[in-house]
């Protein structure tokens, strides 16, 4: 039971603090490319990682997860706003690479499945 109630803030907080970061958030070193990927909170309620992918280049990824990270009491602020809580997390910003890790696995099994055919080409010759 308790759980399914920390999935379901999990996905109600990656929602709100997307909306507010999106919306709210005024900041330069913020890149406009910024996605919220997912929130995990602690089964108190008093603290949350919450991952973010940006794309750029790595200097824009670090800028925007500084700001972020300097900006995490407004952004809560915002948040709690928006969500019922007695006690709003803590925000601690991470950067997610996960979709750059799966774009990368992605090319690599593109390359071995044009290898193959070229092999398989080569043979039927």
């Amino acid at each position: 039971m308790a759980r399914r109630r920390v999935d379901r803030l999990n996905s109600l907080l990656k929602e709100v603090i997307s909306e507010v970061i999106q919306k709210d958030v005024k900041n330069p070193h913020i890149n406009k490319l910024v996605t919220v990927t997912r929130v995990s909170i602690t089964n108190d309620l008093r603290h949350a990682k919450v991952y973010i992918s940006v794309i750029g280049e790595n200097e824009s990824k670090l800028k925007t997860l500084e700001a972020l990270n300097q900006a995490s009491g407004f952004i809560a602020i915002n948040s709690s706003k928006k969500v019922s809580m007695r006690y709003f997390p803590e925000l601690r910003f991470i950067l997610d690479d996960s979709v750059e890790q799966h774009a990368h696995i992605e090319k690599l099994l593109e390359q071995v499945k044009k290898e193959k055919l070229d092999r398989d080409d080569n043979n039927d010759n």
